[in-house]
């Protein structure tokens, strides 16, 4: 009974577990244990599992604790106190693992500047946040701005260095050897997928291990398409990865630290800067199916709520509460539930991308 119990409310070690095997089962099934994308996997868990040991209680120190939304579940009313900006910690050793790991390639700088600057955007946020003990960091309209302001610079860059190449640059490549030439439209599409990648990870950060976890996942799928014509990406994905890894070992139920805007930022943009260097937005879609379900959520309850406000000026309610999981969380769902759900959907996710891309 005590297994069954385990296998349908898990705890927060037992998703720790089953997140490892997850991405030990993608390696064994989609790559080759020789494969060099191991180790650097392997050490950024170490060093990021390791580091936090000695953040933490700094983090505690400095009292950056959580500051909990009244209206959202009850059941979060514990959390606050709670450690956040835990990106300070995991960003930079996936980071400095990736450049060790791929000897300073251009491509992983370029990449790893676009992370920190998401980085930075989250830690003025979070920082903010703290400072006036509210929900409010900086303004929607000034995070906005910054983002997209990272991702022009970011694209600025890749067309300068792509001036010879831009027919090929610019088009998205699909399965079955069908390729879209966008030509100038590239551009836009390509920005709007670097600030909607960064909403979508932070909007999915709103449960202990969920988006460490799914990021982690997600790093390692993409380091599985873009590793065939772009090997130091695949080993910034993998640092990641297992950066991220080693993130969860702290923000498992019940989290020890929360990654907050410091993080989540930095992993959606981080994941986009990939893609677009490598051509895989198409595969980034199919990988990032949870983060894209969860900022859908928000719009439809949004669009739905201004569609159906009365006299009053009080609208329905779509979903009981937006995102997603907070939802699945106010039907009766369990917190733990929720995680190890997302992680087998996000696996299956990273299959399929795997899939199809061969063909």
């Amino acid at each position: 009974m005590q297994g069954v119990k385990s296998l349908f409310f898990p705890s927060g070690k037992s998703l720790l577990i089953l997140l490892g095997l997850i991405l030990l089962a993608l390696f064994f099934g989609l790559s080759a244990w020789t494969s060099p994308l191991l180790i650097p996997l392997v050490i950024s868990a170490i060093a990021s599992a390791t580091l936090g040991l000695a953040i933490i209680p700094s983090l505690r120190w400095l009292k950056t604790g959580q500051v909990i939304q009244e209206d959202g579940p009850q059941s979060h009313l514990k959390k606050a106190g709670t450690p956040t900006m835990g990106g300070v910690f995991f960003v930079p050793v996936a980071i400095l693992a990736a450049l060790l790991f791929s000897r300073c390639d251009p491509e992983v700088m370029c990449v790893s500047l676009v992370t920190l600057s998401y980085m930075s955007i989250g830690l003025l946020d979070d920082w903010l946040i703290l400072k006036q003990q509210s929900n409010k960091g900086i303004s929607p309209k000034l995070k906005l701005f910054l983002q997209i302001t990272v991702a022009i610079c970011f694209l600025g860059y890749s067309y300068y260095i792509n001036l010879e190449n831009l027919d090929k640059f610019t088009q998205i490549k699909f399965p079955f050897d069908i390729f879209l030439p966008l030509g100038i439209f590239f551009w836009p599409l390509a920005g709007f997928a670097m600030t909607a990648e960064s909403n979508a990870t932070n909007l999915t950060d709103g449960v202990d291990g969920l988006a460490g976890g799914t990021g982690a996942i997600a790093f390692l799928g993409l380091a599985f398409l873009v590793y065939p014509t772009h090997p130091n990406l695949a080993i910034f994905c993998t640092c990641f990865s297992g950066a991220c890894l080693g993130f969860v070992v702290h923000n498992r139920h019940r989290a020890a630290v929360f990654m907050g805007d410091t993080g989540s930022l930095a992993l959606g943009g981080s994941l986009a800067a990939v893609a677009i260097i490598s051509n895989q937005l198409w595969g980034l879609f199919i990988i990032s199916g949870i983060f894209f379900v969860e900022s859908l959520s928000v719009i439809a309850q949004v669009i739905y709520y201004k569609a159906t406000k009365g006299p009053d000026g009080k609208g329905k309610r779509l979903f009981k509460m937006a995102p997603l999981h907070h939802h699945l969380e106010l039907s009766g769902w369990q917190e733990t539930q929720v995680v190890g759900v997302f992680y087998l959907i996000n696996m299956l996710l990273v299959i399929f991308s795997k899939i199809i891309s061969n063909y």
